[in-house]
């Protein structure tokens, strides 16, 4: 009833809002969706997808990809980690992955190099656009993108020379300043686009017990660059390199759930990645189109954090002292080659598309975990550990895939794809737990299907419908540890998704509208607890994986854009969502209690208006929303999140100079009220000695002001 009263609430306000006028000016421009097999317009695509574009980001954003996140219907994240890289679409995703062989359900692509489960590099510095696919792209990508695909691209090189230097400086310690470079090389037919930036931050913490506030920071460099040759008409080269250095703190865990710690050895969370691709596009063999896609990333990853939160004068007169570290060093490769015909068009036949894929990963990880323990009225009970693992991982994914889209007379389209897919996986290990030696030699191997149907018709020249039917999968894979022989291995998931929606062009381009119904159904859903094995040990907090019979997952989806004057834009976006899950977490495990699956929240809400005046003054202001959402799987809590509201606003002066601003200062604010929200909970026990089973946060980012300066020449 409250998802219900909802959904007609919020979506009578989003189609009332062109009701409120608007006078001649700028259209909307077109917005093209790129991460689909063919480029189409948003319009076409049977769908539910969002496109932030460069205007947005730059007035919505301020530095990551964590600061549009909400302007996204039922997409969420996971906190754990100092930069967003665990994300829920639809209420599916993962949550962390402290162990264990990676296994995404989010896909998450950065100028086609793949760093799914590795999102912290996706800085906004020089970002063009950014897509969410929402639903499996069962045809697409695989087994990488049950939940949908998060796809990330740089701007492209431009003709003509251009240069930029951007500068900031906030609360909280808060600095950046980046370059951008772009130019033509008419000798070779090319052109070339260079951009850097650092950033710093204190971080939001106080540590009382180093008095330090930076114990938290954040140390983050990326720098890109793309060359794109033109040999001829019908063929383009486009080359990107990108590099990321994020050396930040992780001191983000407080006893008390404030934002002061006592933590005698804080943490790092800290990501070093070079990735490389290459897209070759060319029509020489037309009506043919021939796509060529490759690329390559080298990361390195280091999450270390002081388990017990502590140091040796709070936890007196106990000894109490643990501490966790993680190294992660994942080499990934993958070549995708596309082959397709004319875009098929009314009173022509049927056009297709075929193509073959390779991904090979391999991942090496070195887990270590120190820890001391004393009760001095039981000096004989004392202990100390020093358990580590080395292990190794990798998996190879091939798959050929096709699709087939057509007409059914002037105003009927209708398309069918197919994707088969093989994963094969290794994993070994070898460590001391304990004071045991354990070693792991596992191996699995997966077969999979995924594809989509859909039928579209065109109401008239500005409205859309259409109805999809999708597949998506998720491969099996290995649980580590102290672990039942009947849970070492899971199986892998399935997912199907029905989805009906409508999308219109409001007044002669100057609005935007789209709204999706969907309901999904999940078979051997792939579901990870937690449970602590030593109630004195924090760091014997272990993750398991398993599958339950079945899951739904049901909504909708809305947003609009909307241009009410020639200098005032308005739009929001919503999501509901309700979810379910049944089964037992194995064979002889008691039935889960059936209510809404973990980081789903029911609701997702977003409002913005941007004036800009032709004088150079512009604000936008935004509003997001999250219902609050359970932490965790059902198994001996119902802990969750409060859901909360966070204003952001941007106040700023653009001097014009043809299409492009010569110079721009911003007065910038996020979390303008200073609401406070969690990103991530644990229940569990940290506190000697009665070692009582608490809810424990990590917080979200506080109130924080700033300025920022773009000079272009």
């Amino acid at each position: 009833m409250r998802l219900a009263s909802l959904s007609s609430r919020s979506c009578a306000i989003l189609l009332a809002a062109p009701a409120l006028g608007w006078a001649a000016g700028d259209v909307l421009e077109e917005v093209v969706v790129t991460g689909t097999l063919r480029s189409q317009s948003w319009i076409e695509v049977p769908a539910s997808v969002t496109v932030l574009d460069r205007r947005t980001l730059a007035d919505a954003g301020q530095q990551h990809f964590e600061d549009v996140i909400g302007l996204t219907p039922n997409l969420n994240w996971a906190g754990g980690t100092s930069r967003p890289r665990y994300f829920q679409i639809r209420g599916i995703g993962e949550r962390e992955q402290y162990e264990g062989a990676p296994n995404m359900s989010v896909g998450f692509l950065i100028d086609d190099i793949d760093f799914s489960g590795l999102g912290m590099p996706a800085t906004l510095f020089d970002v063009g656009r950014i897509e969410v696919l929402r639903g499996p792209q069962g045809t697409r990508y695989g087994a990488n993108a049950l939940a949908g695909l998060i796809v990330v691209n740089g701007n492209e090189p431009l003709d003509e020379p251009h240069y930029s230097v951007e500068a900031s400086a906030g609360e909280y310690g808060t600095r950046a300043a980046g370059l951008t470079a772009t130019g033509p090389v008419e000798a070779l037919d090319s052109a070339w686009r260079l951009s850097v930036q650092q950033y710093r931050s204190d971080g939001f913490m106080h540590n009382t017990y180093l008095g330090r506030d930076d114990t938290n920071d954040r140390d983050e460099l990326t720098a890109r660059l793309k060359w794109r040759w033109q040999p001829s008409e019908d063929t383009t080269l486009d080359l990107t390199l990108l590099h990321a250095d994020f050396d930040n703190g992780y001191d983000a865990w407080a006893i008390d759930n404030s934002r002061v710690t006592l933590s005698d050895r804080p943490g790092r969370d800290a990501q070093r990645a070079t990735g490389a691709s290459a897209r070759l596009v060319t029509t020489a063999w037309a009506p043919y189109t021939l796509t060529l896609i490759g690329s390559y990333a080298d990361s390195q990853s280091i999450n270390s954090f002081d388990a017990d939160w502590g140091n040796p004068q709070s936890w007196a007169p106990y000894t109490y002292d643990y501490f966790v570290r993680a190294e992660r060093d994942r080499n990934t490769g993958s070549l995708e080659l596309r082959l397709a015909s004319e875009q098929a068009a009314p009173g022509s036949g049927p056009a297709w598309l075929f193509g073959l894929y390779a991904l090979r990963l391999e991942e090496d990880g070195r887990d270590l975990q120190l820890g001391a323990f004393a009760d001095p009225a039981f000096p004989e009970d004392a202990s100390t550990s020093e358990d580590s693992l080395a292990s190794a991982y990798a998996a190879t994914n091939l798959a050929a895939f096709g699709q087939v889209d057509g007409w059914l007379g002037e105003r009927w389209r209708w398309s069918a794809g197919l994707r088969l897919e093989q994963r094969r996986a290794r994993y070994d290990d070898l460590g001391l737990v304990g004071g045991d030696v354990v070693a792991h030699d596992l191996s699995a191997r997966d077969r999979m299907v995924g594809g989509q149907l859909s039928l579209s018709t065109d109401i008239s020249a500005d409205a859309t419908w259409y109805t999809s039917l999708s597949r998506g999968y998720k491969a099996g894979g290995f649980n580590l540890g102290n672990v039942p022989t009947d849970k070492r291995h899971f199986e892998p998931e399935y997912l199907w998704n029905l989805e009906s929606g409508y999308k219109r062009r409001l007044a002669d381009g100057r609005g935007l509208f789209d709204v999706a119904l969907f309901y999904q159904w999940r078979r051997d859903l792939q579901v990870r607890t937690g449970e602590q094995l030593d109630p004195a040990n924090p760091g014997t907090y272990t993750f398991v994986t398993d599958n339950l019979a079945r899951g739904y997952n049901t909504g909708v989806e809305a947003s609009l854009r909307y241009a009410l004057t020639p200098t005032l834009e308005v739009g929001g976006s919503l999501g509901l969502l309700r979810s379910r899950s049944s089964g037992a977490l194995s064979e002889e495990g008691e039935p889960i209690p059936a209510r809404e699956q973990a980081h789903a929240p029911e609701y997702t809400a977003a409002a913005h208006a941007t004036w800009r005046h032709p004088t150079g003054f512009m604000a936008r202001v935004d509003v997001t929303a999250t219902d609050n959402f359970y932490f965790d799987v059902p198994t001996d809590h119902d802990m969750q999140s409060r859901a909360y509201t966070l204003v952001n606003l941007r106040l700023g002066y653009e001097q014009n100079q043809g299409d492009a601003f010569r110079w721009s200062a911003y007065l910038w604010a996020r979390n303008l009220f200073d609401q406070d929200y969690a990103v991530r909970g644990f229940f569990f026990s940290n506190e000697p000695p009665d070692w009582e089973t608490k809810l424990y946060i990590q917080r979200g980012e506080p109130r924080q002001v700033g300025v920022t300066a773009v000079v272009n020449f």
